[in-house]
């Protein structure tokens, strides 16, 4: 019996969910097993290139002389639009997001990946396509911000006492990569780029960039890799959940989501992901969860609604009104 739209969408929303979380908390427990956070990237990008390569080659087929086609025609975008949003959103967020998994626990990666991502977005939206923070928009931004502080500020404070450890390499790390993610994000508004497309063209651009640099770098000694002495089924397990699941099957999930339960809707479904993975990153890591985290997890969820909610006013309002700036709940 074929499932309903309204089945499809809950379905969707419950993959979409479940993975984004999952992928904080895997990502996490990596950084005690044998690989890099270099080579964690690279799995990832070789993952989501296994699909995404052919899916690209199979689009611009018939087109691959045009001038929206790079990348010998593995790419469905123009050069630049492949080259910027693949630096962004396929390269950079990769690498920064890996590495912060290496230093700080599953909890701030919670609340710095998905909390300061709205943040970094409303801000790039607002200086680069001229959009209008409301001042119920600007509420949002500060939970948000106090969230963030609550967990990066004790991460530091902790580090010039002596008593933190590296965490805060791993805060600052996660905002650079949400920051890097918004930038991606912004470029795909400014450009018009739909899911499937821009998905693909970051990925071939991480893929024809990283790789070569990833096997040269390594070989000189430059960059640190366990690849050769890593188990096949650690790597094989990478591969398939980081590249395939979470740039693949999520992507395509969230789009689904979208299409049922619309933007705004989707949104807050995903707001749920801070708190989810904290909670679960308690029984499966051991990580505890202090008053600051909880709190921080506590503002940046309540900021994310209230971004959200501002959206959908804003929304509401007839079309001679100011354009309607980008929802901070906005998520990759």
């Amino acid at each position: 019996m074929p499932l309903s739209a309204r089945q499809k969408g809950v379905m969707a929303a419950v993959v979409t969910v479940a993975i984004w979380t999952s992928f904080i908390v895997i990502a996490r427990a990596s950084a005690s097993h044998t690989l890099t956070p270099f080579d964690l990237a690279l799995c990832r990008i070789v993952g989501a290139s296994m699909v995404l390569l052919p899916w690209g080659w199979w689009l611009t087929r018939g087109h691959r002389g045009d001038t929206g086609v790079s990348f010998g025609g593995f790419s469905p975008l123009p050069l630049r639009q492949t080259v910027q949003a693949g630096l962004f959103g396929g390269l950079l967020y990769a690498v920064l997001a890996y590495s912060g998994f290496f230093h700080a626990p599953a909890a701030h990666a919670s609340v710095l990946l998905p909390g300061s991502l709205p943040l970094w977005t409303a801000l790039l939206a607002a200086v680069l396509l001229g959009d209008r923070i409301t001042p119920a928009r600007a509420l949002g931004l500060a939970c948000i911000v106090a969230g963030d502080l609550l967990v990066g500020g004790a991460s530091l404070w902790g580090a010039f006492s002596g008593t933190g450890g590296t965490a805060w390499r791993g805060d600052l790390l996660f905002m650079a990569a949400a920051s890097c993610w918004a930038v991606y994000g912004v470029l795909a508004r400014k450009f018009g780029l739909d899911a499937v497309r821009a998905t693909i063209g970051i990925t071939v651009f991480a893929f024809c960039t990283y790789v070569p640099a990833f096997v040269l770098l390594t070989w000189l000694g430059v960059l640190p890799s366990r690849l050769a002495s890593a188990p096949w089924g650690e790597i094989a397990f990478q591969t398939v959940y980081q590249g395939v699941g979470s740039v693949v099957v999520a992507g395509i999930a969230f789009t689904q989501m979208i299409r049922h339960f619309g933007p705004v809707k989707s949104t807050m479904l995903t707001a749920l992901v801070p708190g989810l993975t904290a909670m679960a990153a308690v029984p499966l890591l051991g990580e505890p969860l202090h008053w600051h985290l909880l709190a921080g997890l506590a503002m940046v969820t309540l900021g994310i609604l209230f971004g959200v909610l501002a959206g959908r006013r804003s929304a509401a309002e007839p079309a001679s009104a100011a354009p309607r700036p980008l929802s901070v709940g906005a998520r990759q």
